[in-house]
């Protein structure tokens, strides 16, 4: 009985079972095997092609008997069901869209180059579907690792991305990795995101913090404005506009993302560095967990800057009512716009390997960002990011 041919379509049988049932739990848990099973399903061409690659395993083996036909229908079910998680991811693009007619109104296309609105409905092709996860690299795009921006070993080093041309005046995106606060990286997370962005004129910067494992405690969130103030002091020797800073995380780097912007030039929060600027031009948080930050009215409500929330339907480790409870609740106390999109489909952690969901929320992120741009007063003169020297 082909036993491991029998584990695998179970496994992933249930998993596809639990994701199409569209069953979200009431609360947040680090615990949960749906998301251990179902973080996979975020890119559910590939889990087919894990299918039909076991199913021709199990036939070339010689496995045919009623342990193969059991586990045949098995993966009959379950790529049923990843053909119905697939159409799914297929409404990311109508999502987002209606996200920024709702946060930004429908003239926001106005004043955006009309590329960005088209890439929310460009589809890749096949092959580059089926690859998707193992891509990360962009050709020209180069990585200066190891940056230090503060005094606390690893904790404070960051990696800088960019393109190899000349060009200055570069938006700048500093991206906070998830790890529930215990484990992660700046390698760890979103990479094709500062990839693509620094291949399209961005100035990147993924930054390692404290991380609560580590035995020198420490405020994370100091750190993240000791980041905040390096760029806005190094950020013109890389080519980027020290005055056009965008925040952006993933789960836990969501909520220090969103704290950081929530609290701008807060001398308690920048010993040593108060009279630094570490305000930012907007936020992106993806699949946030956002703690105290939902359950405390945010403040600071003339000074939070536009925000875009990115959260999946389907997050059973960061609950999406945790999400809508924080975008109302910044709603209500901030005058800057707030952009929530609702991810149909979308489990936890659907940032670490590209696909085309990913790109598409990248599109999304690079048009609210190219919206708040403009509105911005008493920036520095820089070159149009279309513009190559």
């Amino acid at each position: 009985m082909p036993i491991g041919y029998l584990v695998t379509t179970g496994l992933i049988a249930t998993a596809v079972a639990y994701a199409v049932s569209r069953h979200t739990p009431r609360q947040s848990s680090p615990f949960r095997l749906s998301y251990v099973f179902g973080l996979w399903l975020n890119w559910p061409s590939v889990v087919l092609v894990v299918l039909v690659a076991s199913t021709a395993l199990a036939i070339a083996e010689s496995a045919v008997g009623l342990g193969f036909w059991i586990g045949f229908g098995l993966a009959g079910l379950a790529a049923a069901g990843l053909v119905v998680l697939r159409r799914r991811a297929l409404g990311t693009g109508p999502a987002i869209e209606r996200a920024l007619d709702d946060g930004l109104g429908p003239a926001w296309r106005d004043r955006v180059n009309p590329e960005l609105a088209a890439r929310l409905h460009r589809r890749p092709p096949l092959a580059q579907v089926l690859l998707a996860p193992i891509s990360f690299r962009r050709r020209g795009v180069e990585r200066i690792a190891n940056i230090r921006y503060g005094p606390r070993g690893r904790g404070n080093l960051l990696d800088l991305y960019r393109d190899r041309s000349d060009r200055f005046g570069r938006p700048i995106l500093i991206y906070l990795h998830g790890g529930a606060f215990y484990f992660g990286s700046k390698r760890f997370g979103a990479r094709h995101l500062l990839y693509r962005l620094a291949a399209h004129g961005w100035v990147c910067v993924s930054a390692n913090y404290p991380l609560s494992s580590a035995t020198e405690s420490s405020d994370p969130l100091i750190d993240v404005k000791r980041v905040i103030a390096w760029v806005h002091e190094h950020g013109s020797e890389y080519g980027a506009d020290p005055g056009v800073v965008f925040i952006a995380g993933s789960s836990a780097g969501a909520h220090l993302a969103s704290q950081a912007a929530l609290s701008p030039n807060d001398p308690t929060l920048q010993p040593g560095f108060e009279r630094v600027d570490t305000s930012v031009a907007g936020a992106v948080t993806l699949y946030g967990y956002y703690g105290s930050v939902a359950s405390d009215e945010p403040s600071g409500d003339s000074q939070a800057p536009p925000f875009l929330v990115v959260h999946g339907d389907q997050d059973t480790l960061v609950t999406v009512e945790d999400a809508r409870l924080f975008v109302e609740r910044l709603r209500a106390a901030s005058l800057s716009p707030v952009v929530y999109a609702e991810l149909p489909g979308a489990q936890h952690g659907f940032d670490l390997f590209r696909s085309r969901r990913l790109d598409t929320i990248i599109a999304g992120v690079e048009a609210f960002a190219a919206w708040v741009m403009p509105a911005r007063t008493n920036r520095s003169e820089e070159r149009p990011i279309s513009e190559r020297s």
